[in-house]
Parts: structure tokens; sequence; C-alpha cells
């Protein structure tokens, strides 16, 4: 193996192993026109939480409107998230302050955009908020979706106790 095809394939394996936190698996692959785009459907369970289990979508573009439109390394920000209860809920340790923590990240261009979902724990209404958006702002505005798991009427573990 020569010099740039092993720098190709560690580049690979790192930029693999960044951007995941939580694994994901396509569940659904929807087709909007004859042009090849389409919207994807992922399921993304919470690593740190058993028992919930978020549903993303996105918007991912065919090779002709790349051709047609020119931007060959972009897909849109537009995407969705719903989250519920898959289980028994099981908290492990989590981040509790108010900008939460990362919970799936993935590359949406060749650079810059990424799809994020953060979730944050709403501790006066005992509630999950799992947020989905871009890391790019588009048209003026960052395009995003929510989604909330109440924890009250439902048993729920903490590993480390209560928050």
């Amino acid at each position: 193996m020569n010099r740039l095809s092993r720098f190709l394939s560690t580049l690979i394996v790192a930029a693999g192993a960044l951007t995941l936190p939580a694994s994901a698996q396509v569940v659904g692959e929807v087709g909007v026109d004859w042009i090849g785009n389409d919207i994807i459907i992922e399921a993304v369970p919470d690593p740190q939480i058993k028992g919930v289990t978020c549903h993303v979508t996105y918007f991912e573009r065919g090779i002709i409107d790349r051709l047609k439109n020119g931007n060959w390394f972009e897909d849109p920000s537009n995407n969705s998230i719903s989250c519920r209860q898959t289980g028994p809920i099981a908290i492990d340790k989590i981040n509790l302050g108010k900008g939460g923590e990362e919970v799936f990240r993935q590359g949406r261009s060749l650079i810059w955009k990424d799809l994020l979902v953060k979730r944050i724990y709403d501790k006066t209404n005992n509630t999950l908020i799992y947020l989905a958006h871009s890391r790019q702002v588009v048209d003026g505005s960052a395009k995003m979706a929510i989604s909330t798991i109440p924890l009250y009427g439902q048993e729920v573990t903490w590993k480390n106790g209560k928050p």
C-alpha cells in the first residue's frame, strides 16, 4: 500500500470515529422526485439513556440535482426529529447544564455543515429535550426541530441518583 493510500485510509477511519457519538441506522428512504433526491430516516438510540430512540430525517440530493445546481458537496439543512420511549428508561451520567450535550453528529457537506442532535434535561419539568439543528446558518436563520420526552408517570432509573 503506498503512502497516499495509507494516508487516505487513516483519514477516513479518523473522520468516521469523530462524526458519530451515537450510531444511526437507516430505517427508511423515500424518493421524492425522478432526479434521485431522497428523504432519509435514521433511528438514533441515545447512548446515555437506554429506552430512548430518536428518528431523524434529512434531505439527500441525488447526482442529477447536484449536476443541475452545481453545488456538489452540500445537502440542504432541512431536518426533523421525533424522540420516543422505546423501552424502560435508564439514565446514565448525563450533562445537566443548559447547553446539554451532543447525542449525534453527521456531516452534511464536505467541510462545514453538520446535522447535530443535542439532549438537554429540563429539571423543572422533568423532561428530556432533543434538538436537531444544523451547524451552518442558511438563508439568514438556523434550521431546527425539537422533540421532548416527559419523564413524569414513568419508571425511570438514574444510575447516579436523581439529578
